[in-house]
């Protein structure tokens, strides 16, 4: 039995875990800050929540590093079905309410109650959906040519655009460049030609480019509104272009951000003190907390928190030597790296604000037991690595019995 126990803690990858849990300590103050001062008569309800949200994703972590490679080989098909499924879900069954405040139809609600944000989960389902199709695209041929790079990335707009199509059914554009990001990631290193990727990448620049030229001229807001773009959409973006020209209406919340950021200094102002009102600092705004409390040093704490998570997951998938895994791991590094870069990016305004959540941070159910399902993936790769190492050993062991007798 100790030898067990002592098996297990060897394969659990702590490098990864302490990082996790800092950060999991860091977001239960931040929001504990956040609704003490916004919400009090709710404090105890959303600690506890959030408590038991991680407590779930844990579970589901922990239950998923035992998975063997070929079990989830064989289940990701289902599981990417699956969110489709329920991703139709927020189209039949949302809160009204909450629309008006959001713009965007991505909560399941029924009644009263909202339960959680499938596409949250379709992110996991989508990146482990990529790493099948990669590698068994991959296993046909030793060599791919030009013409085999075309095929493999019409195969990836297959898996993309019926979840691009929900989320447009939802409004949601800010959960669309997280898939978006994700699957840049896996294009990278899939062995897709440069000379595929280099005219792709320019494209994308230039009509990014003519979109805020365009953007910008007179009648271009009316423009992008008559062809389809919603108006909260619009308004964020005059937001992030010209923030303090709208800092009492549709600017408001990124203003107060960028404010309360600066009001944190180099120390911060000490733990539980807010001056500024920022809406929904909550969750999308959580940075914010952080950086009007601990100021510089907090905040660059908290980033060198989130560098070491990654630096250890990419350490893990090296050392795997896993082409599954190595595909798996770099869609969630690309997830987990887009939700930060957009959220603390539109925390200080150099981004336009979209409702990303920060990994194991934020306020919220969805997002934090995706994530953390994400970081069991990852255990699982380290686990299982060593686990087939072991057995290797085991066997090898055997085969030099034998031959001694």
């Amino acid at each position: 039995m100790a030898y067990h126990k002592r098996s297990l803690d060897h394969k659990i990858d702590y490098g990864i875990i302490t990082p996790v849990f800092c950060l999991l300590v860091i977001g239960l103050l931040a929001v504990y800050v956040a609704t003490y001062h916004d919400y009090p008569k709710n404090l105890a309800k959303v600690m506890v929540q959030q408590l038991l949200w991680i407590g779930f994703g844990s579970l589901f972590a922990f239950v998923l590093m035992f998975f063997s490679t070929k079990f989830l080989w064989k289940l990701t098909p289902f599981l990417y079905a699956l969110g489709l499924v329920l991703m139709v879900l927020p189209l039949l069954f949302y809160s009204p309410q909450l629309v008006a405040a959001t713009g965007a139809r991505n909560w399941i609600t029924i009644g009263s109650v909202t339960l959680f944000q499938p596409s949250e989960f379709m992110k996991i389902s989508y990146i482990l959906a990529l790493a099948r199709l990669t590698v068994w695209f991959k296993g046909k041929s030793k060599r791919l040519t030009f013409k085999d790079d075309w095929k493999l990335l019409g195969l990836y707009l297959f898996l993309t655009l019926p979840v691009m199509v929900l989320l447009g059914l939802q409004k949601d554009l800010g959960t669309a460049m997280v898939f978006l990001a994700i699957l840049v990631g896996v294009v990278l290193i899939s062995g897709i030609s440069w000379w595929l990727i280099l005219p792709i990448t320019f494209g994308v620049l230039v009509a990014i480019i003519a979109f805020f030229l365009i953007f910008t001229f007179p009648q271009g807001k009316d423009f992008f509104f008559k062809i389809g773009m919603d108006a909260y959409q619009i308004n964020r973006i005059s937001a992030f272009l010209t923030p303090f020209e709208f800092s009492e209406t549709i600017a408001y919340q990124q203003t107060q951000s960028m404010i309360s950021i600066g009001t944190g200094g180099i120390f911060g102002k000490g733990f539980n003190h807010l001056d500024l009102p920022v809406p929904v600092r909550e969750s999308d705004m959580i940075f914010t907390v952080i950086a009007e409390n601990f100021g510089f040093i907090g905040s660059a704490i908290l980033l060198m928190l989130y560098l070491l998570l990654i630096y250890r997951m990419l350490k893990v998938t090296f050392e795997s030597n896993n082409l599954f895994y190595t595909y798996i791991s770099t869609g969630f590094i690309m997830m987990i790296l887009f939700h930060i870069f957009e959220n603390i990016g539109a925390a200080i305004g150099i981004l336009p604000l979209t409702g990303i959540p920060l990994p194991f941070i934020s306020q919220g159910g969805s997002a934090l037991i995706s994530n953390l399902i994400g970081v069991g993936l990852i255990l699982s790769m380290n686990y299982q690595h060593i686990l087939a190492g072991e057995i290797e050993s085991e066997q090898q062991l055997r085969r030099s019995y034998r031959y001694d007798y």
